[in-house]
């Protein structure tokens, strides 16, 4: 008799149908097939037809499930009953909620636009939250990246018109060394994950700079565990090594860069270390082929390196002799950097010998004929196989600004940037800085701004100061306290605005941004600021109007919530006007749209504005007859041109089959979700590298719409605009710094990129480095909610180094004591080798709030989970001048979250075992705790 083996279908049908959209489970933006089944969320997958991922999906983009699911998710608009903080609310209805805002909002545009603060989280929508600021007409407007990487931004966008991340990537299919700076798991995963095992399988060499090795750094094949903000010092050092043994790329620099370039170099004139220029202000070089002053972008000319003129009296010599005089120093010889580095020289020397061998030795050529913008024709395309990536462990340090300069300046210096086997732009990067508009703070009572409110400075004619002098922005941006602050100071608002410094505001506007628990410096204390009162008992901040999808820590300090959708049941745009999903060989932008409807009575927070815009009657969304432009952000999305014929999407314009330029298209959205939620046009294989200076591409960048003319441009090396500050401090030009911010102003806005210490604590036993780096299953404060993403990182202990271990006598699971001169926290402990030996981390971001995100109060994310942010101020220890000096980079006004320094001991067990110190009272919730179970499957 046979044995009879029972019938299992080994292959059930996941779904009934599949939508396709964009993940918003990280800023990746990656592409997702939704599996539905009887109309519900069943499974997400990647999908393999997509530009950034190509199938590829992470734990947090398929625990997208258990986002959308999350109990924690807001039902209805909501109005403050109870005192501040307390989490008490109302459910109230759409038009109550919106006659509230209109009511708080319509007088003050009417007579006082400035008073509203309007400031977003990472909403990957400010092409348009900008715009909404604009036409109401304040000035105060910003995203969350001051307190993010606003430096890594800014110092790529001044030096070489973009930087890493969202501007560019590295060439995986000829990189045979890639080197990252400061980057945890969190930022860009799947690509550089993708990226990493390419070139791995090829045989290329991976090197890790970071104090921690986890994650990309535990995969690398040397790890450099640096000291915490001495990156710009070992980089500078790389670079003295490398112009030392003349392993740089001379070719390239006369080229490409305005090493070149003549500098003024008497010291008694106004001009002093500015350009030397013709009557067209285009920069001046020595033409090698005349020995004849050119224009840097004549047809024919070959700039010398080495160039030197006399004008008059006035000598005037290359950037690159300016560079040779500072970096050749022996300030910067490994032996002299080597202890603050904590890399020992023999070290830094063979890491200097590594790169210069693959970039010179393993040099090669494509077979591809190009032509630059001074009319030479190139037969091949060089190739020098390094590339380098960094985030935020090197930018946000308050040397962090200049670090990014630095790390651009030895990319450059290689001859690796935008060449086969380097770094690579992203349309509609590379753009210079002076392509950019500069900020704009003019306000007129019921009138729109008069321009985009962030932007470049060239220099401080563009500072956003009062006829006063006095700051024009709630969060001091682009004054001479960080005159560079191409992002806003986000971290910076609240502190302001309750110290009334520059000026009161009426009504603070969040979205999406947990300013009151862990994307806040000084948590306590903005807690405190958020719900203090005056002499006659009114809040200090008088409004607080907060939109976001889920019961976050912040949702009980708002007076008026104002309830988003998830990602998967609203309209999102990824826009070339804004943050694309663009990829080195090719222009993309993609969609989200509502593949479920919301079980909730709640709108996506766009459409809201859309609506408020529409009361209000705001320009830019209104008719001439007074009737609406829009009626939600879908309609938004599709009809508006921010110029003629151009708009937030590129794809399907027109009749459906122009791309970049042309008329609106009613069909475009659906054309975007029958091609799979994105569009993508590939670059000409002719213009595919060399971008800045390749016609080809820039006639395509014309054609596609990024610019209206061809823009070649040299890499800025020397960065001019910060020579016109410390001119300003030196008492040139009209408007003049205050004395107090001279010699800051000097020190630390050079040209050529410096390294400077940034303990301005002093010693005071706090002499141990602190820091938090994201895991790659978290991002923000989102995943720490989600019932998947919680079993990988439940609770987060404090890693300590071995030597740290010994020297206090701690052991695993024991509790250690960590004091700043803020504050202190009493947390747990474990060892960990794989450590910078005098630094101690956590993970960011998993401790939480006892009431919120409807997790329950014995949850280990608000026992045993901890914030170092309670360590942690937005301004710095007073220097007993009676200023408030904040804890920023001094050029970019970036949060100096990395600066931190501690002690550490070992501490009794807190009385309550698992409750990590200190305990932040419970907040009510209006959505209440989640279920102890959450399952979730769909169909059988």
């Amino acid at each position: 008799m046979t044995f009879q083996q029972p019938e299992v279908d080994t292959s059930p049908p996941v779904s009934d149908e599949i939508r396709k959209t964009t993940c918003y489970m990280c800023a990746c933006r990656c592409g997702i097939n939704v599996h539905m089944k009887a109309g519900k969320v069943a499974y997400i997958e990647g999908n393999r037809d997509h530009p950034v991922n190509k199938g590829v999906l992470c734990a947090k983009g398929s625990a997208g499930i258990m986002q959308h699911n999350a109990p924690s998710r807001l039902r209805a608009p909501l109005k403050r009953v109870g005192p501040r903080g307390s989490g008490e609310f109302e459910e109230i209805s759409w038009d109550e909620a919106l006659d509230i805002a209109q009511g708080w909002l319509e007088p003050l545009r009417k007579d006082h636009p400035e008073k509203l603060a309007f400031f977003t989280g990472r909403d990957q929508s400010q092409s348009f939250t900008s715009f909404w600021a604009q036409n109401f007409g304040t000035c105060n407007y910003a995203a969350h990246g001051g307190f993010c990487s606003v430096n890594m931004a800014t110092a790529g966008i001044y030096t070489m018109g973009g930087a890493f991340w969202e501007f560019g990537q590295p060439d995986w299919d000829h990189t045979k060394l890639f080197l990252l700076f400061g980057v945890a798991e969190d930022h860009d995963s799947n690509p550089i994950k993708m990226g990493i095992g390419k070139i791995k399988a090829r045989g290329a060499r991976v090197i890790g700079v970071n104090p921690i090795r986890t994650g990309y750094n535990a995969v690398a094949d040397d790890w450099v565990g640096i000291t915490p903000g001495t990156d710009g010092l070992f980089i500078l050092s790389l670079v003295h090594v490398l112009m030392k043994a003349g392993k740089i790329d001379l070719d390239y620099l006369s080229r490409y860069t305005n090493a070149p370039v003549l500098v003024n170099q008497d010291k008694d004139s106004a001009d002093y270390g500015l350009f030397l220029r013709d009557d067209h202000g285009a920069p001046l070089v020595i033409n090698r082929k005349t020995g004849q002053l050119a224009p840097f972008d004549m047809h024919g000319v070959r700039p010398d390196l080495n160039g030197s003129f006399q004008m008059g009296d006035v000598t005037h010599v290359s950037v690159f002799r300016l560079m040779a005089e500072q970096y050749l120093s022996d300030d910067y010889a490994p032996e002299a950097v080597a202890e603050r580095c904590g890399i020992p020289a023999p070290r830094i020397h063979a890491i200097a010998a590594e790169i210069a061998r693959v970039a010179f030795d393993e040099a090669f050529e494509l077979d591809r004929e190009w032509t630059d913008f001074r009319g030479e024709t190139h037969k091949t395309m060089r190739g020098r196989p390094v590339s380098m990536h960094a985030m935020r462990g090197v930018s946000a340090h308050a040397n962090g600004f200049q670090t990014c300069r630095a790390l651009h300046v030895l990319q450059i210096l290689l001859g690796t940037v935008e060449v086969p086997g380097g770094f690579r732009f992203k349309p509609p990067y590379p753009k210079p800085a002076t392509a950019h508009p500069p900020p704009h703070c003019r306000v007129t009572p019921g009138k729109p701004l008069d321009g985009p409110h962030l932007g470049f400075v060239q220099g401080p004619e563009h500072l956003a100061l009062l006829n006063d002098g006095s700051p024009a922005r709630i969060d001091k941006a682009f004054t001479w306290e960080n005159p560079m602050s191409s992002h806003g100071l986000m971290h910076m608002v609240i502190s302001n605005a309750h110290a009334g410094d520059p000026y009161k505001i009426d009504t603070l506007f969040l979205y999406m941004a947990n300013m009151a628990w862990n994307s806040s410096m000084n948590t306590q204390g903005v807690m405190e600021m958020l719900t203090d009162t005056d002499e006659n008992g009114d809040y200090v901040i008088p409004h607080l109007i907060y939109s976001d999808a889920y019961s976050s820590e912040m949702v009980a300090y708002a007076d008026l919530i104002l309830p988003d959708t998830t990602y998967l049941e609203r309209h999102d745009c990824i826009s070339l006007l804004d943050r694309p999903i663009c990829e080195a060989d090719g222009a993309a932008d993609a969609i989200r749209w509502p593949v479920v409807e919301p079980d909730r009575d709640v709108r996506g927070f766009q459409s809201v504005l859309v609506d408020l815009a529409n009361r209000m009657k705001l320009p830019g969304f209104t008719n001439e007859d007074g009737s609406a432009k829009y009626h939600d952000y879908a309609d938004y999305i599709v009809n508006h041109q921010r110029k003629p014929g151009i708009g937030p999407l590129a794809g399907f314009r027109g009749d459906g089959t122009e791309t970049g330029r042309g008329d609106p298209n009613p069909d475009q959205l659906d054309r975007y979700i029958e091609n799979g939620g994105f569009f993508l046009k590939h670059i000409p294989e002719e213009a595919s590298y060399y971008k800045p200076w390749n016609m080809a591409y820039q006639d395509w960048a014309v054609e596609l719409g990024l610019f209206d003319a061809p823009q070649p441009y040299l890499f800025q090396l020397y960065v001019e605009p910060l020579r016109k500050f410390q001119l300003a401090a030196e008492g040139h030009g009209e408007r003049q710094p205050p004395d107090h911010l001279r010699a800051r102003i000097q020190n630390t806005m050079t040209p050529l990129p410096i390294w400077y210490d940034t303990d301005q604590q002093g010693n005071d036993g706090f002499t141990v480095n602190a820091l938090t780096q994201r895991p790659m299953a978290m991002y923000h404060s989102w995943g720490s909610q989600n019932a998947w993403l919680r079993q990988l990182h439940g609770h987060n202990p404090l890693y300590v180094p071995t030597k740290l271990m010994r020297d206090a006598g701690l052991e695993d699971g024991d509790w250690a004591r960590v004091t700043s001169p803020h504050g202190e926290i009493t947390v747990p402990v474990m060892e960990m080798a794989a450590l910078n030996e005098n630094s101690v981390w956590t993970w960011n971001a998993i401790g939480k709030r006892k009431g919120a995100w409807a997790l329950t109060e014995d949850a280990p994310e608000a026992t045993k989970g901890f914030l170092m942010n309670h360590l942690i101020h937005e301004l710095l220890p007073p220097k007993g001048d009676g200023l408030r000096w904040a804890n920023s980079d001094p050029v970019t006004g970036q949060a100096a979250w990395f600066d931190l320094k501690v002690k550490l001991e070992k501490a009794a067990p807190p009385k309550d075992l698992t409750q990590s110190q200190p305990e932040t009272p419970p907040q009510a919730s209006p959505v209440g705790a989640g279920p102890g179970t959450l399952t979730w499957k769909v169909g059988k």
